[in-house]
């Protein structure tokens, strides 16, 4: 993220530990906090683990060589039954979290001091915000891309249409690869339609993403688009600027620049772009004493304090939920990359559904009918036939494959 704000962070940490209101005034380190999360990479982990047992608290999580993903988290924290926190995942895992999908999976009722700096990212009495991101599509405007043209659109899926080259995914699955498909299905959402509530058009329209995109093997769009594979492509907004501070390492030809882009730009999309928010909660755990759960809460109220959440920014070049820590982070303004329109939380016509929440209700029947029809192939020379559109049994493609 823009590292020079580290010794301005490193003074705003030290003023709060100092301050009465904000610093812990109990120990808690006699009880062992366990949390499940998909935000739990090797340095996540192990940061977080040094800097609560520095505020006083002692936990216990599982880095990514364990659980990676967010539905795996979310299962182990559901069969093991041992959790106290739960923290990442997404408005369509938290919504099936509130609404009660998992069967173990209970939240503590819970408002902590700075549920206001959040904004609209919280389910009230439950879950907060932490993380705030989103799906970018940039693209290279030099010789190895647009030679200085503009790229605008009104949908996401308008690049189909393009003479462009662009990088696509090379398998179904994937948070980053299902906001990818979120963001080009959007405008063909049709609740009245047996293709798990999406147009035809849109099935066809996301055949030919995949059949005009190149897959490079890479895990994510950014290197392809760094070495000058692709003139197109996606890529999640937390560690952009990080990944083009060091984009020389990786290419003769890399993109340049972060705060004035040099050479690539986002692409500018009218409808915006699909914005997960990443939430903590506390679980209800069976047989945990009252003073244990003060000490979860304290570590909750802890975590996602401002002071917090803009350390954890600054080290994961992420954009915090809380407005408070974002203004510690960027006190010249929002980043042009998180100032993008949300449509993740606008309402589905037809619907009483945000169109995150249409997602989580049709997510199953998308990634089922993606798979069942080879959506997504790896090999670029054995591209599957493209499906006989107006000869499909929905009702069947919608469930798993047998």
């Amino acid at each position: 993220m823009r590292k020079l704000f580290s010794a301005v962070l490193a003074l705003t940490m030290l003023l709060a530990a100092a301050s009465p209101a904000l610093a812990q005034q109990k120990d808690y380190s006699g009880y062992t906090i366990r949390i499940y999360s998909n935000s739990n990479s090797t340095e996540r982990a192990t940061w977080l683990q040094n800097e609560a047992k520095a505020a006083g608290f002692t936990i216990s999580m599982d880095d990514n060589s364990v659980i990676s993903g967010d539905t795996a988290a979310i299962q182990a924290a559901n069969e093991k039954k041992d959790g106290d926190i739960l923290f990442g995942l997404n408005e369509t895992r938290w919504g099936q979290v509130v609404g009660g999908t998992y069967e173990n999976l209970k939240l503590v009722d819970w408002t902590p001091s700075w549920a206001d700096q959040v904004g609209e990212y919280k389910y009230p009495g439950l879950a907060y915000g932490l993380v705030i991101q989103n799906i970018l599509m940039l693209y290279r405007n030099d010789d190895l891309g647009t030679k200085g043209e503009k790229l605008t659109f009104k949908h996401w899926a308008d690049l189909v249409n393009t003479p462009y080259t662009w990088y696509r995914q090379g398998k179904v699955g994937g948070t980053t690869n299902s906001n990818i498909n979120n963001s080009l299905l959007y405008p063909y959402v049709d609740p009245q339609s047996p293709a798990g509530g999406i147009s035809l058009d849109g099935w066809k329209m996301l055949w030919q993403y995949c059949a005009k995109g190149i897959f490079t093997g890479d895990s994510y769009g950014f290197d392809p688009l760094n070495r000058g594979d692709v003139q197109v492509s996606t890529f999640y907004s937390s560690s952009l600027y990080g990944k083009v501070d060091v984009a020389a390492e990786g290419s003769p030809t890399p993109l340049k620049g972060t705060l004035q882009p040099e050479n690539w730009a986002l692409v500018d999309i009218e409808d915006g772009t699909y914005y997960i928010a990443e939430y903590i909660g506390i679980l209800d755990r069976e047989g945990r004493t009252e003073e244990q759960t003060e000490a979860v809460k304290a570590f909750a109220e802890w975590f996602g304090s401002a002071e917090t959440q803009a350390a954890w920014g600054e080290e994961f070049d992420s954009y915090p939920c809380n407005q408070e820590a974002a203004k510690i982070l960027y006190p010249d303004g929002t980043p042009a990359i998180y100032s993008i329109p949300n449509f993740a939380l606008s309402k589905v016509e037809g619907t009483d559904m945000t169109y995150a929440e249409y997602v989580g209700a049709h997510s199953a029947e998308w990634t089922n009918i993606m798979t069942n029809l080879g959506f997504y192939w790896a090999d670029m020379n054995a591209a599957p036939q493209e499906p006989d559109w107006a000869n499909l049994d929905w009702p069947t493609l919608t469930q798993p494959a047998k």
